[in-house]
C-alpha cells in the first residue's frame, strides 16, 4: 500500500489562495493605488513633476547618502558578523541582540536620539565640532542615520553563511602557505559574496525610502539635505496626491531595480560557485 504523505499545512490550493490574498493586500493593492493616482497625470505632467529642480535635488540627496551608507554597512556588517561568529567574549549575546535594535526601535525615536547625539552640543557632535566637522543637519548626519537603520540587513544575511562555513578549508589554505588576507579573499569571501550583495541591496532599498529616522537629523534644507520622502509628504499635505504618487513611483521603480540586480548577481555568483565545485 502506498503511504500518503501528511502535510502540516493544507493542500496546494488553500495555501496558494492564502498566499495570493496576503500578497494582494500587502503588496499588489498598495502598488496598484500608486499607478492609479499617477495615471491622473499625463506623461508630460509626470515628467515635469519628477524633473523639478527641488525634486531632482532630493533624488540626489536620497540616492547618494543611501549608496554611501549601504557601502559602509556592507563593510561593517561583514566585520560585525565575523566577530559574532568567530569569537567568544563577554556580553556576546547582548551585542548579538542589539544588532536588531533598529528593527524594534521606532524610527522617530531613533532620529531624535541620533540628532541629540550629533548636534554641536551633543556627545558625539560636540567632539567633531572641535575639528570643524558638523554632523547633524548635514548629509553626514543623514548617512549616519541610514547606517544605523541598514546595518542589520547585512549582518543577518552574512552571519548564517559564516556559521555554516567549514573552517577546514581555511586550515587547508593556511597549511599550503596562504596568508590570512589571501585566505579571506580566495576562500571566505567567495562564499559570503552573494549574502553580502543581498544585504547591500536590502539595505540600499530600505535607505532610499527611509523617513522617520532621517527627517529630524537632516535639517530638511531644500537642495541640500531635503530627502525625497519628505517631498512626498509635503505633496500629500497639500492634497496633491497625483504628484506625490508620481514621485513615489520613481522610488518604487528604483527599489525594484536594485533588488532585481542584486538577485541577478546573487544567482550568477551561486552558478559560478556550483560550476567550480
Amino acid at each position: 500500500m502506498k503511504k500518503t504523505s501528511k502535510r502540516v499545512i493544507p493542500g496546494f490550493g488553500v495555501s496558494m489562495g492564502v498566499t495570493l490574498s496576503i500578497v494582494s493586500i500587502v503588496v499588489l493593492i498598495p502598488l496598484a493605488s500608486l499607478v492609479v493616482f499617477t495615471a491622473q497625470l499625463s506623461f508630460k505632467e509626470i515628467i515635469q513633476t519628477i524633473t523639478r529642480d527641488r525634486v531632482l535635488a532630493s533624488f540626489r540627496v536620497s540616492f547618494l547618502t543611501a549608496l554611501i551608507a549601504s557601502v559602509i554597512n556592507a563593510v561593517m556588517g561583514v566585520i560585525l558578523a565575523w566577530v559574532l561568529v568567530r569569537y567568544k567574549f563577554p556580553l556576546k549575546r547582548l551585542l548579538d541582540g542589539m544588532i536588531e535594535l533598529p528593527f524594534a526601535l521606532p524610527t522617530a525615536v531613533a532620529g531624535i536620539a541620533l540628532t541629540s547625539l550629533t548636534t554641536n552640543n551633543g556627545l558625539i557632535g560636540g567632539f567633531f565640532d572641535k575639528f570643524g566637522i558638523k554632523i547633524a543637519y548635514t548629509r553626514i548626519g543623514i548617512t549616519v542615520a541610514l547606517v544605523f537603520i541598514g546595518i542589520p540587513f547585512v549582518v543577518r544575511t552574512v552571519q548564517p553563511i559564516l556559521e555554516k562555513l567549514d573552517p577546514a578549508y581555511e586550515e587547508a589554505a593556511g597549511v599550503l602557505g596562504a596568508s590570512r588576507t589571501k585566505i579571506f579573499w580566495k576562500v571566505i569571501f567567495p562564499e559570503i559574496r552573494p549574502a553580502v550583495l543581498t544585504g547591500f541591496g536590502l539595505a540600499f532599498g530600505r535607505c532610499i525610502g527611509e523617513y522617520g529616522s532621517v527627517v529630524f537629523i537632516a535639517g530638511n534644507q531644500p537642495f541640500e539635505t531635503e530627502i525625497t520622502p519628505l517631498i512626498i509628504m509635503s505633496e500629500l499635505q497639500e492634497y496633491d496626491y497625483a504628484s506625490a504618487t508620481a514621485i513615489a513611483l520613481v522610488m518604487l521603480i528604483a527599489a525594484f531595480l536594485i533588488l532585481f540586480i542584486t538577485n541577478l548577481i546573487q544567482a550568477r555568483s551561486a552558478k559560478i560557485l556550483k560550476g567550480g565545485m
